[in-house]
Order: C-alpha cells, then structure tokens, then sequence
C-alpha cells in the first residue's frame, strides 16, 4: 500500500457502476453502497487468514483506507469514521484490499499493530465465541468460547471511552 499516510484534497472518485460487465470483470473501482451509504468489510489477519472482525464503510473511509494503507471504518453506533488502532494503538496496515465480484463488499487482509488483536472487548477477534449447534429447540442458543484468555485489558487500552456495543 502506499506510505504517504495523507489523504489527498482531490482523492479520486469511484467509477460509475455502467453494466454488470464492468462492476464484475472490468479494471474501476465502482462499488456499491448500501441505501444507508455503507458497504461491509470483512476484516481478516493477513499472516493466518483468521477473521478478526466485520465492520462497514462509507465512500471516506472507503478512499481514507486506500490513500493511507490504513484500515477505516463508519462506526454505526458513533456515528463517525473511525480509523482502526487511532485509541488502542492497535493500528491494521493493509496488506491487501479485495472487492468481492459484484462490488458490494470488501475484504482487508491485515497486519495489526501491538498485541495483534482487533476486538474492543479485548479478544484477538471479534470472533471469540462460537455458536453451538444442535443445541436445546426452547430456548436461546449457547455461546462457546474458542478464545481461552484475551489480548488486553480494555479498560487499560480504553480507560473511560464510551464502549462502543448498543442494545
């Protein structure tokens, strides 16, 4: 990715979506935002291929992410774009930037900063529990850890920063 980390003033615009021949086999960049003008970016570890988190971007952090070589989001809870690590220190470089077949949506391949790890909660993933299948028809599934301890502490990453899950 590049290294200068500034956003330039006339950053590019996408391409227009013209035909289904170009959004999937032509060479521009067209992609597709929801109607709430985002787009979902599956986030993955470029060293191990683990999944690391789902997050979502609009049309800034989409070209933001692309100048810098710096993962960033639109934080649907906040309200506000959000580049990954700028709290934590917990910084993903990009190694590579993929757009699935019909442009709507991305996936980040990483390289994150200090400890490695991209949950909030203070997990590796944000992927941390898994779904027990099979599991009793009366009542609401059961949650497995598959991660044994956490990365960090949060509330010495965060201090008092407002946590950023809704109910």
């Amino acid at each position: 990715m590049a290294s200068d980390k500034s956003v330039p003033e006339t950053a590019a615009a996408f391409a227009a979506r013209m035909t289904v021949e170009q959004v999937e086999e032509g060479l521009a960049l067209a992609p597709k935002f929801d109607a709430g003008g985002l787009i979902p970016c599956i986030t993955t570890d470029a060293h191990t291929g683990e999944v690391l988190m789902l997050g979502y971007m609009n049309g800034e952090a989409l070209q933001k992410t692309i100048a810098t070589g710096e993962a960033h989001y639109w934080s649907r809870s906040r309200r506000c774009l959000w580049r990954k690590g700028s709290t934590s220190g917990l910084v993903q470089e990009v190694v590579e930037m993929r757009i699935d077949d019909d442009q709507d949506a991305v996936w980040l391949r990483v390289r994150v900063a200090g400890s490695g790890a991209s949950c909030h909660v203070g997990f590796r993933s944000c992927f941390y529990r898994s779904v027990e299948l099979g599991g009793p028809a009366d009542g609401p599934a059961r949650l497995v850890f598959t991660e044994s301890q956490k990365s960090f502490d949060p509330k010495d990453v965060y201090g008092d920063a407002p946590n950023p899950t809704q109910l």
